[in-house]
Protein backbone atom coordinates (compact mmCIF):
# COMPACT_ATOMS: atom_id res chain seq x y z
CA UNK A 1 0.00 0.00 0.00
CA UNK A 2 1.74 3.71 -0.79
CA UNK A 3 1.21 7.17 0.11
CA UNK A 4 0.09 9.83 -1.97
CA UNK A 5 0.67 13.97 -1.04
CA UNK A 6 -2.41 15.54 -1.84
CA UNK A 7 -2.08 18.75 -3.70
CA UNK A 8 -3.14 22.55 -1.96
CA UNK A 9 -2.22 25.53 -2.27
CA UNK A 10 1.22 26.97 -1.90
CA UNK A 11 0.04 29.39 1.05
CA UNK A 12 -0.99 26.76 3.37
CA UNK A 13 1.92 23.66 2.66
CA UNK A 14 3.62 24.81 6.40
CA UNK A 15 0.17 24.24 7.68
CA UNK A 16 -1.72 21.69 6.08
CA UNK A 17 -0.34 18.11 5.55
CA UNK A 18 -3.00 15.45 4.39
CA UNK A 19 -2.17 12.18 4.09
CA UNK A 20 -4.57 10.01 1.93
CA UNK A 21 -4.83 6.28 1.73
CA UNK A 22 -4.79 4.06 -1.24
CA UNK A 23 -6.22 0.87 -0.84
CA UNK A 24 -6.81 -1.78 -3.24
CA UNK A 25 -10.22 -3.97 -3.11
CA UNK A 26 -8.12 -7.31 -2.18
CA UNK A 27 -6.34 -5.89 0.47
CA UNK A 28 -8.55 -4.78 3.26
CA UNK A 29 -6.61 -5.59 6.43
CA UNK A 30 -7.48 -1.94 8.45
CA UNK A 31 -9.09 -2.32 11.48
CA UNK A 32 -12.54 0.03 11.60
CA UNK A 33 -10.80 2.24 13.88
CA UNK A 34 -7.93 3.14 12.02
CA UNK A 35 -10.70 4.13 9.40
CA UNK A 36 -12.33 6.21 11.84
CA UNK A 37 -9.49 7.99 12.96
CA UNK A 38 -8.16 8.50 9.32
CA UNK A 39 -11.77 9.86 8.30
CA UNK A 40 -11.42 12.47 11.27
CA UNK A 41 -8.02 13.41 10.39
CA UNK A 42 -8.99 14.01 6.55
CA UNK A 43 -11.80 16.10 7.80
CA UNK A 44 -9.44 18.36 10.13
CA UNK A 45 -7.15 18.95 7.49
CA UNK A 46 -9.90 20.37 4.89
CA UNK A 47 -11.12 23.02 8.35
CA UNK A 48 -7.32 23.69 8.09
CA UNK A 49 -7.57 24.45 4.23
CA UNK A 50 -10.65 26.11 4.84
CA UNK A 51 -9.23 28.48 7.19
CA UNK A 52 -6.04 29.33 5.23
CA UNK A 53 -8.20 30.28 2.61
CA UNK A 54 -10.16 32.51 4.74
CA UNK A 55 -7.04 34.38 6.38
CA UNK A 56 -5.95 35.16 2.50
CA UNK A 57 -9.35 36.60 1.41
CA UNK A 58 -9.87 39.01 4.54
CA UNK A 59 -10.05 42.54 2.86
CA UNK A 60 -8.17 45.24 4.01
CA UNK A 61 -9.92 47.76 6.28
CA UNK A 62 -11.53 50.58 4.51
CA UNK A 63 -9.79 54.02 4.06
CA UNK A 64 -11.55 56.98 5.07
CA UNK A 65 -11.83 59.65 2.31
CA UNK A 66 -12.46 62.99 3.26
CA UNK A 67 -13.71 66.05 1.52
CA UNK A 68 -12.64 68.67 -0.62
CA UNK A 69 -13.55 72.13 1.11
CA UNK A 70 -13.02 75.67 -0.56
CA UNK A 71 -12.65 78.84 1.12
CA UNK A 72 -13.07 81.89 -0.79
CA UNK A 73 -10.29 84.60 1.01
CA UNK A 74 -9.27 87.66 0.47
CA UNK A 75 -7.56 90.70 3.36
CA UNK A 76 -11.25 91.47 4.31
CA UNK A 77 -12.79 90.75 7.63
CA UNK A 78 -15.49 88.60 6.46
CA UNK A 79 -13.07 86.14 4.75
CA UNK A 80 -10.90 86.06 8.05
CA UNK A 81 -14.54 85.02 9.89
CA UNK A 82 -14.68 82.30 7.05
CA UNK A 83 -12.19 80.32 7.94
CA UNK A 84 -12.13 80.66 11.47
CA UNK A 85 -15.49 79.21 11.14
CA UNK A 86 -14.88 76.53 8.83
CA UNK A 87 -11.65 75.62 10.52
CA UNK A 88 -13.50 75.25 14.01
CA UNK A 89 -16.56 73.77 13.06
CA UNK A 90 -16.92 72.01 10.16
CA UNK A 91 -13.19 71.08 8.59
CA UNK A 92 -12.65 67.52 10.18
CA UNK A 93 -8.78 65.70 9.98
CA UNK A 94 -8.74 64.20 6.69
CA UNK A 95 -10.31 66.76 4.75
CA UNK A 96 -8.52 68.79 2.24
CA UNK A 97 -8.97 72.82 2.40
CA UNK A 98 -8.38 74.51 -1.25
CA UNK A 99 -7.86 78.48 0.18
CA UNK A 100 -8.78 80.51 -3.20
CA UNK A 101 -8.72 83.73 -4.35
CA UNK A 102 -9.91 85.52 -7.23
CA UNK A 103 -8.29 88.33 -9.12
CA UNK A 104 -9.31 90.31 -12.26
CA UNK A 105 -7.82 88.95 -16.32
CA UNK A 106 -4.39 89.55 -16.57
CA UNK A 107 -3.62 91.31 -19.82
CA UNK A 108 -0.20 90.44 -21.03
CA UNK A 109 2.59 93.34 -21.25
CA UNK A 110 1.58 95.45 -18.47
CA UNK A 111 3.73 96.00 -15.47
CA UNK A 112 0.75 96.53 -12.72
CA UNK A 113 0.09 92.85 -13.15
CA UNK A 114 3.63 91.78 -12.44
CA UNK A 115 3.76 94.29 -8.97
CA UNK A 116 0.03 92.20 -8.19
CA UNK A 117 1.34 88.43 -8.46
CA UNK A 118 4.02 88.42 -6.15
CA UNK A 119 1.61 89.98 -3.62
CA UNK A 120 -1.01 87.34 -3.97
CA UNK A 121 1.77 84.56 -3.72
CA UNK A 122 2.24 86.31 -0.78
CA UNK A 123 -0.68 86.57 1.04
CA UNK A 124 -2.11 82.93 0.10
CA UNK A 125 1.32 81.83 1.72
CA UNK A 126 0.60 83.48 4.80
CA UNK A 127 -3.34 82.90 4.62
CA UNK A 128 -2.08 79.07 4.33
CA UNK A 129 0.77 78.98 7.66
CA UNK A 130 -2.31 80.52 9.39
CA UNK A 131 -4.38 77.67 8.85
CA UNK A 132 -1.62 75.22 9.66
CA UNK A 133 -0.70 77.01 13.08
CA UNK A 134 -4.32 76.48 13.39
CA UNK A 135 -4.93 72.81 12.55
CA UNK A 136 -1.83 71.35 11.67
CA UNK A 137 -3.33 67.61 10.92
CA UNK A 138 -5.19 69.10 7.77
CA UNK A 139 -3.61 69.37 4.04
CA UNK A 140 -4.03 72.86 3.29
CA UNK A 141 -3.85 74.04 -0.50
CA UNK A 142 -4.11 77.45 -2.02
CA UNK A 143 -5.41 77.87 -5.41
CA UNK A 144 -6.14 81.32 -7.73
CA UNK A 145 -8.92 81.80 -10.20
CA UNK A 146 -9.27 84.83 -13.03
CA UNK A 147 -12.48 86.19 -13.65
CA UNK A 148 -13.97 89.79 -14.66
CA UNK A 149 -17.19 89.00 -12.54
CA UNK A 150 -16.11 87.08 -9.08
CA UNK A 151 -19.06 85.07 -8.83
CA UNK A 152 -18.89 82.55 -12.02
CA UNK A 153 -15.15 82.62 -11.73
CA UNK A 154 -15.70 81.11 -8.03
CA UNK A 155 -17.96 78.91 -8.94
CA UNK A 156 -16.76 77.71 -12.28
CA UNK A 157 -13.69 76.84 -9.97
CA UNK A 158 -15.21 75.01 -7.63
CA UNK A 159 -17.17 72.80 -10.11
CA UNK A 160 -13.48 72.36 -11.76
CA UNK A 161 -12.11 71.41 -8.44
CA UNK A 162 -14.70 68.96 -7.39
CA UNK A 163 -15.40 70.53 -3.69
CA UNK A 164 -18.03 69.15 -2.08
CA UNK A 165 -18.29 72.45 0.57
CA UNK A 166 -17.81 75.60 -0.28
CA UNK A 167 -17.69 78.13 2.25
CA UNK A 168 -17.94 82.61 2.11
CA UNK A 169 -17.15 85.03 4.12
CA UNK A 170 -20.48 87.77 3.84
CA UNK A 171 -20.56 91.16 5.09
CA UNK A 172 -24.25 92.48 5.92
CA UNK A 173 -25.53 94.82 3.03
CA UNK A 174 -28.13 97.87 3.96
CA UNK A 175 -31.49 97.55 2.31
CA UNK A 176 -30.97 101.14 0.71
CA UNK A 177 -27.46 99.45 -0.65
CA UNK A 178 -29.84 96.50 -2.17
CA UNK A 179 -32.53 98.84 -3.58
CA UNK A 180 -30.01 100.84 -5.35
CA UNK A 181 -28.23 98.32 -6.98
CA UNK A 182 -32.15 96.41 -7.95
CA UNK A 183 -32.91 100.06 -9.38
CA UNK A 184 -29.51 100.28 -11.34
CA UNK A 185 -30.58 96.76 -12.84
CA UNK A 186 -27.84 94.76 -11.78
CA UNK A 187 -28.89 91.74 -10.24
CA UNK A 188 -25.30 89.70 -9.34
CA UNK A 189 -24.59 92.96 -7.21
CA UNK A 190 -28.17 93.10 -5.73
CA UNK A 191 -27.83 89.87 -4.51
CA UNK A 192 -24.14 90.22 -4.20
CA UNK A 193 -21.22 87.18 -5.03
CA UNK A 194 -22.19 85.43 -2.35
CA UNK A 195 -25.73 85.27 -2.94
CA UNK A 196 -24.86 84.45 -6.67
CA UNK A 197 -22.56 81.39 -5.30
CA UNK A 198 -25.57 80.09 -2.90
CA UNK A 199 -27.37 79.88 -6.06
CA UNK A 200 -26.03 78.66 -8.91
CA UNK A 201 -23.21 76.64 -7.36
CA UNK A 202 -23.07 72.53 -7.81
CA UNK A 203 -22.00 71.57 -4.83
CA UNK A 204 -23.13 72.86 -1.72
CA UNK A 205 -22.27 76.43 -0.72
CA UNK A 206 -22.87 78.23 2.24
CA UNK A 207 -22.05 82.22 3.90
CA UNK A 208 -20.62 83.18 6.97
CA UNK A 209 -21.00 86.18 9.18
CA UNK A 210 -20.01 87.13 12.22
CA UNK A 211 -22.54 88.20 14.80
CA UNK A 212 -22.35 91.34 16.94
CA UNK A 213 -19.73 91.13 19.98
CA UNK A 214 -22.43 91.26 22.44
CA UNK A 215 -24.59 88.40 20.96
CA UNK A 216 -21.44 85.76 19.55
CA UNK A 217 -21.66 83.49 17.28
CA UNK A 218 -22.38 83.17 13.63
CA UNK A 219 -24.98 83.63 11.45
CA UNK A 220 -25.02 81.00 8.27
CA UNK A 221 -26.88 81.28 5.35
CA UNK A 222 -27.50 78.38 2.69
CA UNK A 223 -29.44 77.88 0.04
CA UNK A 224 -32.43 77.11 2.09
CA UNK A 225 -31.79 78.59 5.59
CA UNK A 226 -31.10 82.43 5.92
CA UNK A 227 -29.11 83.78 8.65
CA UNK A 228 -29.36 80.62 10.92
CA UNK A 229 -27.28 81.98 13.80
CA UNK A 230 -25.02 79.10 15.16
CA UNK A 231 -24.03 80.42 18.79
CA UNK A 232 -20.26 79.05 18.98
Amino acid sequence: MGRIGATVPSFCLNRIRPLVRIRSKNHSHFSKSEEEEEEKNDSGNVEKEKSCVDVVNVKPASVIIGRKIMIVVDSSPEAKNAIQWALTHTVQSQDLVILLYVTKPSNPGEEAIKEVAPRVSQFLSCMKILCQQKRPEVQIEVAVAEGKEKGPAIVEEAKKQGVALLVLGQKKRSTTWRLLMMWAGNKVAAGGVVEYCIQNATCMALAVRKKSKKLGGYLITTKRQKDFWLLA
